[in-house]
């Protein structure tokens, strides 16, 4: 099933994403991880594709298996930073070979030893070739509500967006981002542009200390005094820090979905217990 079909038929929408081991030996218990999720019943599942896709083969996988396994309707990423449109042709046949009709299209980040191929610059060109290619595949992008790192200005980041949702993309899937204002301020902004596509927040669970820091570098994302305060007081009981974490993305979805934003994706970070208890806390509301 398409996810705009998804969203068309389902007032509130919950999805979960889980990332495909980086080698073959950690497979089994990534699969054993996403088929926990898989179990509680959340409206998709995105699968996420390594830089340069070094976890490409564990991706198609892992996505068929929830697909054909559970009855999961599946978003598979693709990147683009290092691959040749060779590659992504392949993947492209591949995922379609598998029947998977959604496509994350991702630039990706650049690899740490640099890139290796320079056929393509930005996601809006993958975008545009997967549906040169394949124009039935329902196309997700990413979106940044507090701006992309790489540009100096949030003016210059919607208009690249702009040209993204104009070369075919069907929805977008935003950066974490831990203040809801910030996401409503950037709607605000968007919708102004004239880019109307379903925008679904990334909401990234805070459950341990370590967390805070790795999402300030990876996205730039600003962390509010009420999460500073929630992890000085928590940081030192796992436990109670899991808990308040997972009750601080429920707010935060409460919130969103009260003020209409009511399709909503989890970065569960393959772990079924924090998924659970999302589910458990929401439970009423997404059905």
């Amino acid at each position: 099933m398409k996810i705009t079909d998804i969203f068309a038929n389902k007032e509130v929408t919950l999805s979960f994403e889980v990332f495909p081991p980086k080698t073959d030996a950690g497979y089994a218990a990534v699969e054993q991880a996403a088929a926990d999720i898989a179990a509680l019943g959340p409206d998709f599942m995105s699968v996420t594709y390594g830089a340069g896709g070094g976890t490409s083969e564990n991706t198609a996988g892992i996505a068929s298996d929830l697909q054909d396994k559970y009855g999961i309707t599946v978003l598979a990423h693709l990147t683009c930073v290092s691959s040749t449109k060779e590659t992504v042709r392949s993947m492209i046949s591949e995922y379609r070979r598998r029947g998977i009709e959604n496509i994350m299209a991702l630039r990706g980040d650049i690899p740490k030893e640099g890139r290796t191929c320079f056929d393509y610059s930005h996601a809006t060109e993958l975008i545009y070739d997967i549906k040169s290619i394949d124009e039935s595949f329902c196309i997700g992008g990413a979106c940044y509500p507090e701006g992309h790192v790489e540009c100096a200005r949030q003016s210059e980041d919607i208009r690249h967006l702009k040209e993204k949702v104009d070369a075919g993309c069907d929805f977008l899937t935003t950066q974490m981002f831990f203040d809801n204002s910030t996401l409503y301020q950037f709607l605000y902004r968007i919708r102004e542009k004239g880019i109307e596509v379903p925008v679904l927040p990334g909401i990234m669970p805070i459950t341990n200390v370590k967390q805070v820091a790795r999402s300030v570098s990876l996205s730039g994302s600003t962390i509010p005094q009420k999460m500073k305060i929630m992890v000085d007081r928590f940081a030192d009981d796992p436990e109670k820090m899991k808990e308040a974490g997972i009750i601080y993305a429920c707010d935060q979805i409460i919130d969103l979905i009260s003020n209409g934003v009511s399709h909503i994706h989890v970065y569960s970070m393959n772990k079924p217990d924090i998924a659970a208890g999302i589910m458990r806390n929401l439970a009423t509301i997404i059905r």
